[in-house]
């Protein structure tokens, strides 16, 4: 037993997810700053995550570490903070992803560098879940979701494509080679844009540094991946009526979303603080509710085993440039976004988040959709 009653506390609640202090097994901890106790039990998931940034605490296999952690649910004793509490106050009174807020993100978070993420990910850059049931590496599992989608979309030669959050035009470039399709994407962050229109030079395909509210013109189809959770609680209708407008009576949406198990208002605090400013992860009766009237479900799966797997092909990828990474942005950074991918993937191995990918088409548009394509390649 440790003289610290902090420390002997927090090893009876880790002991319950199978962790030791000092132990010697991949997913146990080692502290090094005896203030790491008091810090976590005051502050909570913040202080977790800002202790490990800080050098306070280390973990050789941080995936596995909060795997245990979540499939215990330990994550719910976790103190209630001064900045949660803010975040709760702040999203029920005002609306975090307004539009005079919404290039925070893009500022904070996409706009690292495109040569950093270039390192992170695929050939293709595409930063979602990718698709791994044939797929051997992160390119091919990323190529296997483009084909995907364009299939589950039905695209012809000449459609019109609306990509809200485009990122570095992965899939309108994919979408413009294999399919022939017209694209307009839109994103909020300004490398984003400059390195995809270098990447779609010479085809039908037009990036846009543009608020997905301010969108306008008639389109054939519409794809959003891995955006939907900077839209926020408050827009999900405003979203979803922006696409209807957009969209043709006969036309398919498809929207690729992080989502959680019950509803709530605010997002992790360290993960609000430091990774997506503003963002809102949705519930399944959140985004229901969105949609009455406008969309009807054509499909909804879960593909969070595969985000798992994304993510830990990320972070490998990211460990082989650590010293760069240290070099370019410090070892705090380097600290944070480990935390941040390792984290992220326990989170889905957990299944306390899930990846939808949701087909839908305009409500009332009996047939619109078609046949749904087989999923084979």
């Amino acid at each position: 037993m440790s003289s610290n009653p902090l420390a002997n506390r927090a090893q009876q609640i880790l002991s319950t997810a199978d962790v030791r202090i000092g132990g010697d097994r991949p997913w146990d901890i080692a502290v090094h700053n005896p203030d790491f106790y008091a810090r976590v039990f005051r502050q909570g998931s913040l202080g977790l995550g800002e202790s490990y940034m800080d050098g306070w605490w280390d973990c050789p296999q941080l995936d596995q570490f909060f795997h245990r952690i979540f499939l215990a649910e330990l994550e719910r004793l976790a103190a209630r903070s001064w900045r949660t509490i803010w975040l709760f106050l702040f999203s029920f009174l005002l609306n975090p992803q307004a539009k005079s807020r919404s290039t925070r993100v893009a500022r904070q978070h996409y706009d690292l560098g495109n040569d950093f993420f270039r390192h992170m990910l695929d050939r293709r850059m595409v930063y979602t879940c990718g698709r791994w049931e044939r797929a051997a590496t992160l390119d091919e599992a990323q190529e296997a979701k483009l084909g995907f989608v364009c299939r589950k979309l039905g695209l012809e030669p000449g459609m019109r494509v609306l990509d809200i959050g485009c990122g570095w035009g992965s899939f309108a470039k994919y979408a413009a080679e294999r399919h022939g399709a017209h694209v307009v994407g839109v994103t909020l962050s300004r490398q984003q844009v400059e390195l995809g229109r270098e990447m779609c030079a010479d085809l039908p395909v037009e990036l846009r540094l543009e608020d997905y509210r301010d969108v306008r013109g008639s389109f054939d189809r519409v794809v959003s991946l891995g955006m939907f959770e900077h839209v926020g609680v408050k827009n999900y209708r405003t979203f979803f009526k922006v696409v209807r407008d957009a969209l043709e009576a006969n036309g398919k949406l498809y929207l690729s979303s992080i989502g959680v198990n019950r509803s709530v208002r605010v997002t992790d605090p360290w993960i609000e603080r430091y990774i997506f400013p503003n963002s809102h992860l949705p519930s399944l009766l959140q985004i229901g509710e969105a949609i009455r009237g406008l969309f009807q479900v054509e499909e909804w799966r879960n593909r969070a085993a595969e985000y798992d797997r994304t993510l830990m092909a990320w972070h490998r990828n990211f460990e082989r440039y650590k010293e760069r990474v240290k070099a370019d942005y410090g070892d705090r950074f380097y600290r944070m976004w480990r935390y941040y991918l390792l984290a992220s993937a326990a989170s889905f191995r957990a299944r306390r988040l899930q990846a939808w990918q949701i087909l839908l088409s305009p409500a009332g548009a009996a047939g619109a959709a078609g046949p749904l394509p087989q999923d084979a390649p």
